[in-house]
């Protein structure tokens, strides 16, 4: 995978792999969530990622996907977005910094993890997605088109089916 350079309405993006074991960027990014935001993302209350989950979403192998961004003129991380493959389905996350949300980071980060999972022959996606989590639900529906959802409890597990691209393996 490369880097990349995407254009949001809160500027340049520079968007770069996730680095296996990369804690500490998963952590900046955390720590620019506040609380309402980890509760939506995380389906809970949050007040701290423990040693395993930071060394469980710093992940990356053939299974675990994931794409940072940062922002011109931001040293620190804004976003990121993960995949959590099982055959040809993968889970998708991401969370932005709230300093950033609702400018178009989210969709563009998303977008090309799409775009990855396409060129990975995935050809499923699915979310688990906190019910109140409108901004979520709205960014997966504009960037995967058609959702099927399921309730479970609080949350929604939402699916979508994206087509591989051409040469997918």
């Amino acid at each position: 995978m490369h880097t990349r350079v995407l254009q949001s309405q809160a500027g340049t993006l520079l968007v770069r792999p996730l680095r296996r074991g990369d804690v500490r960027t998963v952590l900046a990014v955390f720590e620019r969530l506040g609380e309402e935001s980890r509760r939506l993302r995380f389906n809970g209350a949050k007040p701290c990622l423990r040693a395993p989950e930071l060394r469980r979403l710093a992940a990356v192998d053939a299974q675990h996907h994931a794409l940072v961004a940062y922002l011109e003129n931001d040293p620190r991380p804004v976003a990121i977005a993960r995949l959590v493959r099982t055959g040809r389905s993968a889970e998708i996350a991401f969370e932005v910094a709230d300093a950033y949300q609702q400018r178009g980071i989210g969709s563009a980060l998303t977008a090309e993890l799409v775009a990855d999972a396409r060129a990975a022959g995935i050809t499923e996606l699915t979310a688990l997605v906190a019910g109140d989590n409108r901004a979520a639900l709205a960014l997966l529906g504009r960037t995967l088109g058609k959702l099927a959802t399921r309730l479970e409890g609080a949350d929604r597990w939402v699916s979508a089916s994206i087509a591989p691209s051409a040469g997918a393996l």
